[in-house]
């Protein structure tokens, strides 16, 4: 029973990580954005990965932390593209496109 619980933690934490893709790559800014949360985030998920892994728990649940690891880290390289475009912007004078 624990083990749902468990399940449907990761899984309702992970339902957010898609809505956040799509607004990073539709926004194409990294403003609002906080690399240090994403960092965390992505740390807590390989946390959560290894103590599965050690305490040989390897079941079902593993995979909702892969999946949110991996969300996370496409989150986290669409951060870095959009600071790359935001710095871009920045150093082109307000009349060019």
């Amino acid at each position: 029973m624990a083990e749902i619980f468990e399940a449907l933690m990761v899984i309702f934490f992970g339902i957010s990580w898609p809505v956040s893709i799509v607004k990073s790559w539709k926004s194409g800014t990294a403003k609002g954005k906080s690399l240090v949360f994403l960092c965390f985030i992505l740390i807590g998920y390989l946390f959560g990965m290894i103590s599965k892994i050690i305490a040989g728990k390897i079941t079902y649940v593993l995979v909702f932390y892969v999946l949110n690891f991996i969300m996370v880290s496409i989150d986290l390289c669409l951060y870095f593209r959009n600071t790359k475009l935001d710095r871009q912007r920045e150093k082109t004078p307000a009349g060019d496109s």
